[in-house]
């Protein structure tokens, strides 16, 4: 199997304590979460914060101070932030913090952009223009619809062609069949992102067919037979022992 791009998402937007103990939440927690699963064979840490009551946040301070401290305590491990608004933020939120922060590399919503498309354009400009790489996260078919127009009709750059697609869903219910790339034809740079149990599964398959993966608890907080990972870099030394063939 070929060895993927492993990005980590050790905390999300929406876990807390009360989910599992070791979900990362502070500087100090997000930095040791950081060097256990870049030690454990994470090739980049997907970012968020919080606020001083534990809430999602796209504050520029906190996500400026998290990336000094990560790039001081693991300098190789790739940093990406979330735009996620969490039913919190709006676009201009989402614009606001990505001109403050200036990252390398953010993700951002298809389906949230769409709520303002004038706007939209202009986050992408933004990104072009101050080399922010993006990679842009696909829901369902109707999200990788919107985006094919968006590149038909030059809203986004040339460049703007990464994605995350993701399977299953953040809170509960029937879950949808997994949909890969048909590998008939040419794929740009893609990602998977699975929530719940079968976790890994679905990420030896994305790895299978070329694909890169996320992981962590954000989207996982047990295993296939519903044991909970003991942290983040467990669950990512377990991915990396499956990709490689070994047996279980």
């Amino acid at each position: 199997m070929a060895n993927p791009y492993i990005l980590v998402a050790p905390n999300g937007a929406r876990r807390s304590k009360a989910d599992h103990p070791n979900l990362p939440i502070t500087i100090e927690e997000i930095l040791k979460a950081a060097a256990t699963c870049h030690h454990a064979g994470a090739d980049g840490l997907h970012l968020h914060v919080r606020d001083d009551q534990g809430q999602h946040s796209l504050d520029a301070g906190r996500y400026r101070e998290t990336i000094a401290a990560l790039k001081a305590e693991v300098p190789a491990l790739d940093i990406q932030i979330t735009t996620e608004s969490a039913d919190r933020f709006s676009v201009a939120d989402q614009f606001n913090c990505l001109r403050d922060v200036r990252p390398l590399w953010a993700s951002i919503s298809v389906r949230e952009m769409a709520r303002d498309m004038d706007l939209a354009k202009r986050v992408y400009a933004l990104c072009a223009d101050q080399g922010t790489r993006v990679q842009h996260i696909l829901y369902d078919a109707q999200d990788a619809e919107r985006l094919t127009q968006w590149q038909t009709n030059h809203i986004l750059r040339a460049e703007q062609t990464d994605r995350i697609l993701v399977i299953g869903r953040k809170q509960g219910g029937p879950q949808p069949k997994p949909v890969f790339p048909d590998q008939s034809q040419r794929q740009d740079r893609w990602m998977l992102c699975a929530f719940g149990p079968h976790e890994h599964l679905y990420l030896a398959k994305a790895a299978e067919l070329g694909g890169d993966v996320r992981v962590g608890f954000e989207n996982a907080l047990v295993d296939e037979t519903g044991q909970p990972w003991p942290d983040n870099a467990a669950s990512v030394a377990a991915l990396v022992h499956r990709l490689k063939g070994c047996p279980e």
